[in-house]
């Protein structure tokens, strides 16, 4: 089968362009973001790739210049490990999947059969793709405000290693002759292109803190967040005590 360039199916997207609070002008743009190139080979029309190239850089701008704006206590080295945590992977494949990308984006039939659609890589790079769409379709301002819509509280957190919360978590816990911390879903809500999942850590047998995210690695992050809270409260509160024991 031949088509022109372009010419891919581009219905389906009214919703996707409602949740990314975007309206393209050149729709065909976000139809290309959402082409593997798997599909674009076998259907001969455009696909992501070039797409992608764009949008890692405007997505890494855009983040550069929110977090220089608005985190000046913060010096290079922490602005840099925050930058990295942001526009990493695991985040742009959990952003990906609040949108709902796995569910639109054009797979050949042996990607698909591959299990394309949950590919971290793959959800990634559509992620920077529509980002880039946006850009051409939009211009900078509109780029950039997707970007802040899409990363939300997580550009608002002023603690540089805060997305890797889980890690540090379990060094805590660990450090102390702790047990691992577990993850337990306690429910799911939101309708299924957006879910919310709601995860609770705990550890020998003691809730530690929970917490709530478009996907479960991201519910799992802002629980570890939340039980790091309580873990520091709660070390500030028994060292308090023993100040007063002591009378110093």
């Amino acid at each position: 089968m031949t088509t022109s360039k372009n010419a891919c199916d581009l219905t389906g997207l009214d919703e996707l362009q409602e949740r990314l609070g975007y309206r393209f002008r050149d729709v065909a743009l976000l139809g290309t973001a959402l082409t593997h190139p798997s599909y674009g080979g076998d259907y001969h029309c455009e696909h992501y790739q070039r797409l992608e190239f764009l949008g890692d850089a405007v997505l890494e701008l855009a983040v550069s210049r929110y977090l220089y704006l608005e985190r000046p206590q913060l010096d290079e080295g922490q602005l840099s490990r925050l930058r990295s945590s942001l526009v990493r992977e695991e985040t742009l494949c959990e952003v990906a999947k609040g949108y709902g990308l796995g569910a639109l984006v054009r797979l050949s039939v042996g990607e698909e059969k591959g299990g394309g659609r949950e590919k971290p890589s793959i959800l990634a790079d559509v992620m920077e793709s529509v980002i880039a769409a946006v850009y051409l379709d939009g211009g900078m301002d509109e780029a950039f405000q997707l970007v802040h819509r899409a990363l939300g509280e997580r550009l608002d957190d002023d603690d540089p290693d805060a997305l890797d919360a889980k890690t540090r978590l379990q060094e805590v816990l660990q450090a102390g002759g702790g047990d691992a911390p577990l993850y337990e879903l306690t429910g799911v809500d939101g309708p299924p292109h957006l879910p919310v999942f709601h995860m609770r850590v705990v550890a020998a047998d003691q809730e530690l803190g929970r917490g709530s995210g478009s996907s479960k690695r991201q519910a799992q992050q802002y629980a570890a967040r939340a039980a790091l809270k309580k873990l520091s409260k709660d070390r500030a509160g028994r060292t308090d005590r023993t100040e007063r024991r002591e009378g110093v």
